[in-house]
């Protein structure tokens, strides 16, 4: 929703959304060409479409399927090759990209080393200098003490700032959760834009962005219209609105959603409260913000909702992640590989420090034993179930592994940095992706 004309956009996401089986990989790289290529029946010409912003994966994950050298392929640099030698020329050609989204990444050396990448593709490729442009996602608390470097060193190439809170508090506790005063709280109850060290962090990713004429996007509503409840489609429109008005409000020039039924509405809201496409004017010199503010944790504790909520997100993650797919639906929301980042990050970090549950009848800190007994209640409620339309698609031998899984990362000792790198290093992975693909059917189990 950005640009002169707040042409749309659409994100293809091989990232946060996205489950790498190989059989996924070339099926999503396909789709991208035949959309650039105008080969799917009923969609634009690519010249009039919506803008693809395309997502290659990050720099934590590797393709196992290609070498070179003997050494196997980055999955980003696979990704973005790909793309690029496939479809820059026709993106170029209809002023329409290549555009790309770059995640995950800590520090303006990453910056440095794409900007690298894109320079020596053009170079390659024939294209003219500058045409690849990437908007950052600032996702990791590290980078956010370096975004004036991260804008420089892409300067040639630089498509702005993205803002993106569930993996940016999940990095707290990946880079500071062994230290108890950086705890986060129940995210359900006491997380959300609005809480300090979030505010923060977006302000101070408009203001940098602004100060250097550079576009500062808004983060993505996971939100789902519901459908046949007028009372909860309103309330769900009211919530999305809100949370995207403060966004408009703090001077962001866009932001994402994920249900197409809310692009209508979202674009709306920002033309009756910005005075142009952008809000590159906006230049936010109000906003002092110190490391201090950054690393400000909000106050409030840990639910026994919250710790259940956490358990079944991260559990249903890898179930799905199991069958191929990086995403699934929950409770009126999408859920992808972020919100199972911060889901297991907070279950490991409550467990490291015995947090005590504010909500407990009795005191009750969060133990293995507790954590173990959640899982348990969760499988049995599964498998009990009589929602079909939820269940239907969820593999009760997948749900055991994905459980088995789950509580293997939250207890171990070392964080394991990534949860999708776990994943897909894991040869009970590999092995049910083998199965999968080749259609051999899994191995029963029981509770």
């Amino acid at each position: 929703m950005k640009g002169e004309e707040m042409r749309m956009e659409i994100q293809t996401d091989f990232d946060d959304g996205h489950c790498p089986s190989w059989r996924n990989q070339l099926t999503g790289l396909y789709n991208v060409y035949r959309a650039v290529h105008n080969e799917i029946p009923d969609v634009p010409d690519i010249s009039s479409a919506p803008v693809l912003m395309l997502r290659p994966r990050a720099w934590n994950m590797i393709e196992h399927n290609m070498m070179v050298s003997g050494k196997k392929v980055p999955g980003p640099l696979f990704d973005f090759g790909l793309l690029m030698y496939h479809n820059a020329q026709i993106l170029v050609n209809c002023d329409s990209g290549p555009f790309f989204y770059l995640p995950k990444l800590e520090g303006y050396l990453e910056a440095r080393l794409w900007n690298n990448v894109f320079t020596w593709t053009e170079q390659k490729l024939s294209l003219p200098s500058g045409c690849v442009k990437a908007c950052v996602l600032i996702e990791n608390v590290l980078a956010s003490f370096e975004l004036h470097e991260i804008l420089y060193e892409l300067r040639d190439h630089s498509a702005g700032l993205n803002c993106g809170i569930w993996d940016y508090s999940a990095s707290f506790v990946n880079k500071l959760g062994t230290r108890p005063d950086f705890m986060l709280p129940d995210r359900n109850k006491y997380v959300s834009m609005d809480k300090h060290f979030l505010k923060s962090y977006m302000d101070l990713v408009i203001q940098t962005c602004h100060g250097h004429g550079a576009l500062a996007t808004g983060g993505m509503s996971a939100l789902l219209l519901p459908s046949g409840d007028k009372l909860k489609y309103q309330e769900v429109m009211e919530k999305a609105c809100s949370a995207k008005l403060k966004e408009i409000q703090a001077g962001a020039d866009g932001y994402m959603v994920y249900d197409l039924g809310l692009v209508t509405p979202m674009q709306q809201l920002f033309r009756e409260h910005t005075p142009g496409p952008n809000q590159l004017e906006v230049l936010r010199e109000d906003v002092k913000v110190t490391a201090e503010d950054l690393l400000r944790m909000p106050p409030g504790g840990v639910t026994l909702g919250g710790l259940k909520h956490n358990i079944a997100v991260g559990i249903l993650f890898i179930e799905a992640w199991l069958r191929g797919r990086g995403h699934f639906y929950f409770k009126g929301c999408v859920e992808d590989s972020a919100t199972a980042e911060i889901s297991r990050s907070q279950v490991w970090q409550w467990l490291r420090h015995r947090a005590p549950l504010e909500d407990a009848s009795t005191p009750t800190v969060v133990t293995r034993r507790l954590v173990h007994q959640l899982i348990r209640e969760l499988l049995q409620q599964m498998f009990l179930s009589v929602d079909h339309s939820f269940t239907r698609n969820i593999d009760r031998c997948h749900l055991v592994t994905a459980a088995g899984i789950f509580e293997e990362v939250v207890t171990k000792r070392d964080f394991p940095e990534f949860i999708t790198t776990y994943l897909y290093e894991e040869h009970a992975f590999l092995m049910e992706q083998a199965n999968m693909e080749s259609g051999i059917t899994g191995r029963k189990s029981k509770l």
